[in-house]
């Protein structure tokens, strides 16, 4: 019997901007109260389920593949903090995190702070974040989030007797800073409408939540705030910050009723973070025109800018990322020709040198460092081919030992059948974008292997070349996975982020396709066999690519994508609209609305063959409403003239990050997979 795909009803309605009138003949589908818009997505959701029903079995054998590879009964490698060592563990068949602590020594009887399997019980969805424990160990603040709206509320926990306190805060973001007395609580709220994290509160333990003090109120809709403690302990600090400009006030931990002072008034386009050590506050920013950042210092008496002096000089050719401070060494990440890099100084001068690192396609990072006075650096290292390994450092003897390695079990990995490199294809406009690439060895470079291509390419998010277990199951059924480091992205340093945004957006899509055209001119593909994915902002590279060049690719995934950029950027309700101006541009104005409205790929859905598509979206996401997806999927089951695949999945308990349970997440992957796979006629 054949299978019908689903039709939206079309309700014109008129959308004018500029004297530009835009026909959304699915703007309805934006309210999800309204029965008709639940009765499209269910239908889409049966569609889905009806043309995919021959991959049903081999997404359950994906995920049973996936899961097999994954140690059940795992734990984190502990850390210390103030007397207690920390660690998140998880036990076999259980979906949830356990968080526990041991007092002194990992010898100690364990003391269970959270088993996040009995939390989640009776909730679809689970999620706790911000777990906070007060400087006399006897509290832990939380946050719970069981809708998926990253909307939390925080609870605080007496760690000694087990009882949970009765007040409750609302609509924040989970995260929390104790003062030194263990009794005040400084956190961050949402609005309730845009969830722009917008107040700064001081909670009294005991305390009514509805009596607590407002510190901070940011009035600018464009800037998010957030409050936490300096790792010496001394400061409560709460920040503000936009795309492109950042601001600081401090207060001494000790004084919680005390005021905070302004760090360094904001200046627009002046960026700026803060660490303090001893006197003094370190300062990570691109103040003078240094686009790849530098480190200043400045006494802790008087911050203003005018005082702050150069310590680590602006590189035109390495992007500075961060700074780790310790007693007695300063950490430095920093990125060159797009590899991480990790550099060790010593506070009094005589020692400084660089982590070794050997490859072109692996990601090292600094960990977990919550101690200021030990000379043991943690930092993770892991590559395309390498699982993740946490090591520790001496940071005096340059020793250093694996505390953990991934476990890739079911016994058939060995990371000497793989084979990753590095290639540069060349932009339209002559730019070398990098590619890294990993591929089971024997590929021959004949055009017939499929080949998956992931990018980001948004807010200056480096997607580093990394190693998944998960992706395993596309390596080894003769996949050739392919990471395209494009602008919009800071791969090469901060210049190849600026050229990817705003009036240069264009050169995100662009760079995707001339990265494919590259890896098809090469061999390691062709049309026939090449693949793209992309999640949120890389949903919108998805859907820009499949209007612009459609015949390049067999098929797409489009995870939870922002598709309609003109209505969402001229609708200031929704979350995150505001804050992303810098990154888009604003549509009030007319050159940025028409810049927009020429790549928005709802708005440039026309009458031509499209690829094969799975579209997937999550009905509560606070990101990427749901209708975005659903509206371009009806308009290109409306306009496209192919019979190729059009799939539009909706978890109608999830939002922007999908399942929250551990394992879960992986069905969702197995359904990419399957479809994937079904499209080369894998079957198994």
């Amino acid at each position: 019997m054949e299978i019908h795909n689903p039709i939206a009803d079309r309700k014109a309605t008129h959308l004018e901007k500029h004297n530009d009138i835009r026909v959304d003949n699915y703007f309805w589908l934006n309210d999800k109260d309204n029965p008709e818009v639940i009765d499209y997505l269910k239908r889409e959701n049966d569609y889905n389920d009806r043309m995919t029903a021959h991959t049903k079995d081999f997404q359950k054998d994906l995920f049973e593949e996936m899961k097999s590879r994954i140690k059940e009964d795992d734990a984190s490698v502990p850390y210390k903090l103030n007397g207690y060592w920390y660690i998140t563990r998880y036990e076999t068949g259980r979906d949830y995190p356990i968080y526990s602590r041991k007092k002194e020594n990992l010898d100690a009887p364990e003391e269970i702070l959270f088993d996040c399997n009995k939390e989640a019980e009776g909730h679809a969805y689970f999620k706790m974040v911000g777990l906070n424990v007060s400087p006399d160990n006897t509290l832990i603040a939380f946050g719970v989030d069981t809708v998926s709206r990253r909307k939390y509320t925080i609870r605080i926990k007496n760690l000694v007797t087990g009882e949970i306190y009765p007040e409750e805060i609302e609509n924040a973001t989970g995260g929390s800073t104790w003062a030194t007395d263990s009794k005040t609580l400084f956190y961050t709220k949402k609005d309730a409408e845009t969830l722009r994290s917008y107040k700064i509160f001081r909670h009294t333990l005991n305390a009514n939540a509805e009596d607590d003090v407002e510190v901070y109120h940011e009035k600018d809709d464009t800037f998010n705030t957030f409050v936490y403690k300096t790792k010496s302990k001394k400061y409560i600090v709460i920040g503000s910050s936009s795309t492109l400009t950042s601001e600081y006030h401090i207060l001494k931990a000790d004084n919680p009723t005390g005021e905070f002072t302004v760090f360094q008034p904001r200046i627009r386009g002046l960026e700026y973070g803060i660490a303090h050590y001893e006197d003094s506050f370190y300062v990570l920013t691109n103040a003078d025109a240094a686009k790849n950042f530098k480190l200043m210092k400045v006494s802790e008496k008087d911050t203003l800018k005018e005082n702050w002096k150069n310590l680590i000089p602006h590189r035109k050719d390495v992007l500075l990322e961060d700074v780790d401070i310790f007693k007695e060494y300063l950490v430095i990440s920093e990125r060159s020709n797009g590899l991480n890099r990790i550099n060790i100084k010593r506070w009094d001068g005589t020692d400084d040198y660089y982590l070794p690192f050997d490859n072109e396609t692996y990601t090292a990072y600094v960990s977990t460092n919550v101690d200021f006075d030990t000379k043991i650096l943690r930092y993770a290292y892991n590559s395309l081919t390498t699982p993740n390994s946490v090591i520790d450092f001496d940071m005096d003897t340059r020793e250093k030992e694996v505390k953990k390695e991934q476990e890739v079990l079911g016994g058939d990995f060995d990371k000497n059948n793989y084979i990753s490199e590095r290639v540069w294809a060349t932009a339209i406009d002559g730019a070398k974008v990098p590619i890294s690439l990993v591929y089971k060895k024997g590929i021959n470079k004949n055009g017939a292997n499929p080949l998956l291509q992931y990018a980001y390419g948004s807010y200056g998010s480096t997607i580093d070349p990394y190693f998944s277990t998960v992706r395993l199951s596309l390596l080894d059924r003769g996949f050739i996975y392919a990471i395209a480091h494009i602008r919009g992205g800071e791969y090469l340093g901060r210049s190849w982020y600026e050229d990817g945004k705003l009036f240069k957006k264009k050169n995100t899509f662009t760079d995707f396709i001339d990265c494919s055209k590259f890896l098809i001119e090469e061999g390691y593909t062709s049309s026939e066999h090449l693949y793209g994915m992309g999640g949120s902002a890389g949903g919108l590279l998805m859907g820009a690519i499949v209007n612009m060049a459609p015949k390049l690719y067999n098929g797409i995934v489009a995870a939870v994508p922002f598709v309609d950029v003109v209505t969402t950027m001229l609708d200031d309700s929704i979350p995150l609209t505001t804050g992303e101006y810098d990154e888009w541009g604003n549509p009030n104005e007319k050159e940025y609305y028409e810049y927009m409205k020429s790549y928005s790929p709802y708005d440039n859905v026309v009458t031509q063959e499209y690829p094969n598509m799975l579209v997937t979206t999550g009905l509560h996401d606070s990101q990427v409403q749901y209708w975005e997806p659903a509206k371009w999927v009806a308009k290109l089951r409306e306009l496209k003239t192919d019979t190729n695949l059009l799939l539009l999945h909706t978890n109608m308990e999830a939002g922007h990050g999908g399942a929250s349970g551990r394992f879960e997440a992986l069905k969702e992957v197995a359904e990419e997979y399957a479809f994937l796979l079904d499209l080369e006629g894998i079957k198994n």
